[in-house]
């Protein structure tokens, strides 16, 4: 097996982080290329893995090609590449509104698979949308397990991939902002500003686990938690005036809408 991994990005160090301790991949079975040679250099160094030199020299026989490189330098970096891929190498792509077709036009009939992970990836956390193209059942699961080491894994085809993308892909940003309000808010009340953020952050992920690990529906968690005549109730009064859950629905929506006008559509 042998994965070669284009841009050595946040992201592309968190999936080869995923892939490599979550024992999927040897160390010695990953190549990672960077055109910032610092970069890739660096990532070598930190998980073991060998640093590319000349990417289109080892695409040529590599099973999968991991494209984590920027959505405005994805056209011009693979089609650098394409000449160069095996017949039998799947192309992974991980850029952020880059459709399926728009893939297709550069490498043709090749197989590859459409991707949106979340920056929680980086902690074994993440949810990764994953939208296969002329694969088979076997190399289906094997992506479906590769990324399993990063976290949650969807299969699904590219509408759903986009609408997912549009809620994980995007909404590590608004968690981050309701943690620093709460840590604000926990501030305002004299806690000190650290505790306040462990706090917060914490209550965040702890909430999370509760619904994905007991399976109950997060109104039915809510009202456990909310006491007739409570602070509880009161506090989801503040937020239903303020317009909270319209506030959330909003923003995946608006993202939706440039997600679309990203794509050209």
């Amino acid at each position: 097996m042998k994965l070669t991994v284009i841009g050595a990005g946040n992201m592309g160090r968190a999936l080869i982080r995923g892939f490599v301790t979550g024992g999927v991949l040897k160390p010695d079975e990953v190549f990672v290329y960077d055109i910032i040679e610092e970069a890739s250099k660096k990532t070598a160094e930190e998980f073991g893995i060998n640093r590319s030199a000349d990417p289109n020299a080892d695409v040529k026989d590599s099973d999968y090609v991991l494209m984590a490189v920027k959505p405005q330098h994805f056209d011009a970096t693979l089609n650098g590449l394409s000449k160069d891929l095996g017949d039998k190498t799947v192309v992974l792509s991980i850029a952020a509104a880059v459709t399926t077709s728009r893939i297709r036009n550069i490498i043709g009939d090749r197989r590859f698979v459409r991707i949106m992970p979340n920056t929680p990836a980086q902690v074994g956390a993440g949810v990764s949308a994953v939208c296969p193209v002329g694969l088979n059942d076997e190399e289906t699961e094997f992506v479906k397990k590769l990324f399993e080491t990063c976290g949650i894994v969807i299969i699904c085809d590219e509408s759903t991939l986009d609408a997912i993308g549009c809620v994980s892909g995007t909404g590590p940003a608004y968690v981050m902002l309701f943690i620093e309000a709460m840590s604000d808010a926990a501030v305002a009340l004299g806690i000190k500003r650290a505790d306040a953020l462990k706090i917060a952050a914490a209550t965040v992920a702890g909430s999370g686990k509760l619904c994905l690990e007991t399976g109950v529906h997060p109104a039915v968690l809510k009202d456990q938690v909310t006491s007739p005549a409570g602070t509880t109730i009161e506090g989801v009064m503040a937020l239903e005036e303020n317009g909270f859950r319209n506030a959330v629905i909003k923003s995946v929506t608006a993202a939706a809408e440039k997600t679309r006008k990203m794509q050209g559509n």
